[in-house]
């Protein structure tokens, strides 16, 4: 009978996404150069793990949740399946029924390829609804969701690359509201991933990556064509550097940068600075991971960020255990 092992990790990290602030100056007012998009949780972090790691996932090493950072990690993956569940509640300072939950797995076909399915939940909890004139009209609880299935295949013992197809659901406000008829809005996206696998047996060394992610058509909410919004299509790249110390013992450093590809309104200035820490810590017995990620308050009062106090919760399953 094999000795069960107990290992315990805790990170902490600087988050490494960068909150830009682009300001159009005016005679009177100063304007924020603001990009939004449709679907906005899908730019959202989805486990525990690479949240506590700084929002980073795109060259750190495989697991459940790989199929969201980079579909080219999972053939390096150690395990030939494993699958996740995470729950988010969301904006907790501010309200108590919104919330993310999040599943993800992976299945190795063979030593060069791969499949995976992700699910990713997101309800925005009981919203009331009023007319021009303040009167309460009904309530409605919007809700989003997006299905991915995923392949990845080595194209060599260092290199891989994955595709993925992504069903999108927004249903943000059923019926008809002040003359205007809504209805849930869908779009269809995929992914095109990249990974360079730069680590030894022992989990040393850099690797990197490079992702398009949610390359789809816009979405519309109302009969009107011209009314449709673009959903957050993305560049990322992304590195990892892992030094081991031994077989127990290894600090790993991860950077990941986004673009957003959608159309950014003219701006003139720019500034930029990092944002926020986050705390992780992960435990992992036999074949059941745990993984624990907190976002620590920022600010106060008007500045204070919302998202302050934020916990994810995730549980893998490794299923060669």
């Amino acid at each position: 009978m094999k000795k069960a092992t107990l290992k315990l990790t805790a990170l902490v990290m600087l988050m490494a996404g960068v909150i830009n602030e682009t300001e159009a100056q005016t005679s009177a007012t100063n304007n924020l150069n603001v990009v939004t998009t449709a679907v906005p949780f899908l730019r959202v972090s989805p486990d525990a793990r690479s949240s506590g790691m700084g929002e980073t996932g795109i060259a750190t090493s495989a697991d459940a949740y790989s199929n969201f950072w980079n579909l080219g990690k999972i053939p390096f993956a150690k395990s030939k399946t494993n699958i996740g569940v995470t729950y988010t509640p969301w904006l907790k300072d501010i309200v108590d029924d919104v919330y993310l939950l999040s599943l993800g797995g992976y299945h190795q076909l063979d030593e060069s390829s791969a499949l995976s399915l992700g699910v990713r939940y997101f309800s925005l909890g009981k919203i009331q609804f009023t007319d021009n004139n303040g009167n309460t009209l009904n309530n409605f609880t919007p809700r989003e969701f997006a299905i991915d299935l995923g392949y990845s295949r080595k194209l060599s013992s260092k290199d891989g690359l994955g595709i993925g197809i992504r069903y999108i659901s927004s249903d943000l406000a059923g019926g008809t509201f002040n003359g205007v008829n809504y209805k849930k809005g869908s779009s269809v996206a995929g992914d095109l991933h990249y990974f360079h696998n730069g680590a030894k047996e022992n989990g040393a060394g850099f690797s990197w990556g490079v992702t398009l992610s949610n390359l789809g058509a816009k979405i519309g909410y109302t009969d009107d064509a011209d009314q449709k919004d673009f959903i957050p299509a993305n560049l990322g790249v992304g590195g990892a550097y892992s030094k081991v110390f031994d077989a127990d013992n290894k600090i790993t450093f991860a950077l990941d940068l986004n673009k957003l590809l959608v159309p950014t309104p003219p701006a003139m200035g720019d500034s930029a600075g990092l944002a926020d820490f986050t705390l992780g810590a992960g435990l992992k017995y036999n074949m059941i991971g745990l993984n624990f990620a907190y976002l620590m308050p920022s600010g106060s009062g008007t500045n204070r960020n919302p998202l302050s106090n934020t916990l994810r919760f995730s549980i893998n399953f490794d299923m060669d255990k």
